[in-house]
């Protein structure tokens, strides 16, 4: 696979180019883990390449640009870049469990605890967690409950991580007033550690 032979010259040296490096292994299995879900028959014309369509919402996600704007770039219309970054989150959605897991069992702990304790001396940590507000349009519904404490619209979305910095756990359906310590509370991590282990 490509992406093993990247990492491979990347851990040797051949690429030194952390940026170029690390955004070939986002398309590249954006391409392959997506890509399946992504292909589809079109009957007008040609359907849009999945790395486009991968590349194309990454550039949304991460600029935050108007969907015209990105089409116009991509050469595609804004109603083809919609449907695809849709097609990509979806996808995205979907194997996220294969990646996400936050480690309940014993054995997973036991390695993670070690490892936290050689990076910073702390003793049974099994995650590093916090909480961010991500900004939002106003919502038709409820749109005063999206306002958070320093008053603009968000979700506050609860992210845990382990010692090698993957992600173990991520909540994001509450609206910006929540206070972070309800969020854990009411998480699945939250409900399954024992309490007073936070």
């Amino acid at each position: 696979m490509a992406v093993l032979a990247l990492l491979e010259d990347i851990a040797n040296g051949r690429i030194r180019n952390e940026r170029i490096s690390k955004s070939y292994i986002l398309l590249e299995i954006g391409s392959t883990e997506l890509g399946p879900g992504l292909e589809r028959q079109t009957a007008r014309s040609h359907a849009l390449p999945v790395p486009i369509q991968v590349l194309t919402t990454l550039g949304f996600l991460a600029t935050g640009s108007f969907q015209r704007e990105l089409a116009d770039r991509s050469g595609m219309s804004q109603g083809a870049l919609s449907r695809a970054i849709a097609a990509v989150l979806n996808g995205i959605i979907r194997i996220s469990a294969r990646y996400i897991r936050f480690p309940y069992d014993a054995v997973n702990q036991v390695h993670i605890k070690a490892q936290f304790a050689e990076i910073a001396g702390f003793p049974n940590v099994i995650g590093a967690i916090d909480c961010t507000h991500i900004a939002i349009k106003a919502p038709s519904e409820g749109e005063y409950a999206h306002v958070n404490r320093k008053h603009f619209h968000s979700l506050n979305v609860q992210i845990i991580c382990d010692a090698q910095m993957r992600l173990t756990n991520i909540v994001a359906r509450w609206p910006g007033s929540t206070h972070d310590s309800f969020v854990l509370t009411n998480s699945s991590v939250g409900n399954r550690l024992e309490p007073g282990s936070v």
